[in-house]
């Protein structure tokens, strides 16, 4: 029944990719709303957590417009992934700009492997197409998905920019390979983890268990940790914002080191999401593992 479905998706898409660009966009945008009006429980989710880090100071009606952003944003991602399969790497980037690429600049100059640090915020699927093809082609580790159909679908759409990638289970050798070779590769530090195998650090004002793949990858092969997110401008363009290297000390205790890399990589997506919190991910359950309370129903 998988592909009986999936083929009917197929179908459905090539309707839509037949459509102007502004229409498409506008459906994709009403699919949202819909989502907004019949899915209580992923809002309810929204509203979880914009009253968990933000407690008393957000109102009723900025719950709703966050809760109508999320599912718009989760449409708009996943129309980009349907319009990347279609159209050319360079015409879909050609509205896209980088703000202080000279810290990417910098790394490469210096044959280092980069890292960049990112998170589920804005057109997340959007950037990590961009960033491969135009600066610097990297590794992604994604999750197995249930429908074989599907996850090939999301694979193949990335193929055309650059893109490797790798299972999540068994993905450390593929990220060691890469940046023994001086390449990169980007991960999303803003999921949910396992307390086993994570380090306790500060996010969005609560303590919380936090991966330290990155500080650990980047400690062991000496790789530049450039944080990178995206952002929609007023004329609907985008521009993908690197920030300075992130240098965590390096001494003989390398547990501490890897927790204060990982919580200085926590402060600067903190410090961007507390800055214009509407683009993250909140219909994402992020503190599930530390404060499975919040999820509970009412």
């Amino acid at each position: 029944m998988q592909h009986i479905g999936f083929y009917l998706f197929l179908a459905l898409e090539k309707f839509l990719m037949f459509l102007p660009k502004k229409i498409r966009h506008a459906f994709f945008d009403l699919l949202g709303d819909f989502a907004y009006h019949v899915s209580k429980r992923y809002g309810r989710v929204v509203a979880q957590n914009l009253r968990f880090v933000f407690k008393d100071n957000i109102t009723h009606e900025q719950i709703e417009e966050f809760k109508r952003y999320s599912f718009r944003q989760m449409m708009i991602n996943f129309l980009h992934t349907m319009e990347s399969r279609y159209y050319t790497p360079d015409a879909i980037t050609q509205n896209i700009t980088f703000e202080n690429l000279e810290v990417v600049k910098k790394a490469q100059e210096g044959k280092r492997a980069i890292i960049f640090v990112t998170a589920h915020y804005g057109a997340w699927e959007l950037a990590g197409r961009a960033l491969s093809y135009k600066i610097e082609p990297i590794l992604i580790i994604y999750k197995k998905m249930k429908n074989k159909y599907f996850e090939n679908y999301l694979l193949s759409s990335r193929e055309k920019w650059k893109m490797s990638y790798a299972e999540r289970h068994g993905a450390t050798r593929a990220m060691m390979k890469t940046l023994k070779k001086g390449g990169a590769m980007a991960i999303l530090i803003d999921t949910n983890v396992n307390k086993n195998e994570a380090v306790e650090v500060e996010f969005l004002g609560h303590k919380i268990s936090q991966i330290k793949t990155t500080a650990y990858f980047a400690r062991k092969y000496n790789a530049a940790l450039i944080p990178a997110l995206i952002h929609e401008n007023n004329d609907g363009s985008y521009t993908i914002k690197f920030d300075d290297e992130i240098i965590p000390p390096k001494s003989d205790d390398e547990a501490k080191d890897i927790q204060v890399s990982m919580q200085m990589q926590t402060d600067w997506l903190s410090q961007e999401i507390f800055k214009e919190p509407k683009p993250w991910f909140w219909l994402h359950r992020r503190f599930k593992e530390d404060y499975p309370e919040i999820y509970k129903r009412n």
